[in-house]
């Protein structure tokens, strides 16, 4: 398919022709929802792309925040891509077990730290299996690389900054979470989290914008009707959120792919939103 970024995704046989190039860095940003119990270590260590450096999104964080996952700092996230091999003149290709899942969480932490060269393998893990291209249980020897994160603080919402937002109405928010998540109706597995959502959001559940035959994202125009049906056009800041800022990226990369870069991304999501004392919630 064709969007407008078309960069920011590659196709798997792209990869497998590009696969050996010694610019390119392929990341394994597999994570999977806690109540799963599976591991993205465990199932990196048992299979992966030939190459690829696993990416912890756990552990790639900020260690003194409560909450999961949330964007460490500069320094932290340089010295932990420097360790993974990359540096800023990388060519960095990201991919997930599912397709369309986390990956884009790694491709949105590397944009907001100013490293632009980096896309999604479309399809993903799955996709590169089911093709019968060659996988490996073997780690990669790993020379450090040099790389100097520059945050965008624009890429990144706060708390107060959405508190602000319900008196301003500037900004649209859409929550990724599933409908029954979104309305209350389904509770939410983290413990102390309140159900329900951001008043005045809109709801639009990451999968809606997945072809689920392929693990790869609805053609262009598709994607931007369903943006537009929700009133996320083009001339709207817009803020995308979900659960704990994973799937609220997979919205992020489908603005992007059709060319809406006037978002960024509520980091703390429902799971800081629904756990707080001082936060208005509809259901």
């Amino acid at each position: 398919m064709t969007y407008i970024n078309n960069s920011a995704l590659v196709s798997t046989s792209w990869l497998a022709q590009n696969i050996k190039n010694p610019n390119i860095r392929i990341l394994d940003g597999s994570w999977h929802l806690p109540p799963t119990g599976r591991s993205g270590l465990k199932e990196f260590n048992l299979q992966h792309i030939s190459g690829a450096r696993f990416f912890d999104i756990d552990e790639i964080s900020d260690k003194n925040s409560s909450l999961p996952h949330m964007l460490p700092s500069e320094e932290y996230f340089s010295s932990c891509v420097e360790g993974l091999g990359i540096s800023n003149s990388n060519q960095v290709i990201i991919y997930d077990y599912e397709g369309l899942f986390s990956a884009p969480r790694v491709w949105w932490m590397f944009r907001a730290f100013g490293h632009k060269n980096v896309s999604i393998l479309s399809g993903g893990l799955n996709s590169w299996i089911k093709e019968n291209r060659p996988t490996s249980s073997e780690l990669t020897k790993i020379e450090p690389g040099t790389f100097k994160a520059k945050l965008n603080k624009h890429s990144v919402a706060s708390k107060l900054q959405l508190k602000e937002n319900l008196k301003t109405k500037e900004s649209l928010v859409i929550d990724a979470r599933s409908s029954q998540r979104f309305n209350g109706s389904e509770p939410e597995f983290r413990p102390g989290v309140k159900s329900g959502h951001i008043p005045g959001s809109k709801n639009l559940p990451f999968d809606e914008i997945i072809d689920i035959n392929t693990g790869s994202f609805v053609d262009n125009q598709s994607l931007q009707n369903t943006f537009d049906a929700i009133g996320a056009t083009e001339d709207r800041p817009l803020i995308t959120s979900c659960g704990s800022g994973i799937t609220a990226c997979v919205l992020a990369l489908g603005l992007h792919l059709i060319g809406r870069d006037n978002h960024s991304i509520y980091d703390g999501s429902w799971t800081e939103w629904g756990s707080s004392d001082d936060t208005a919630i509809e259901v």
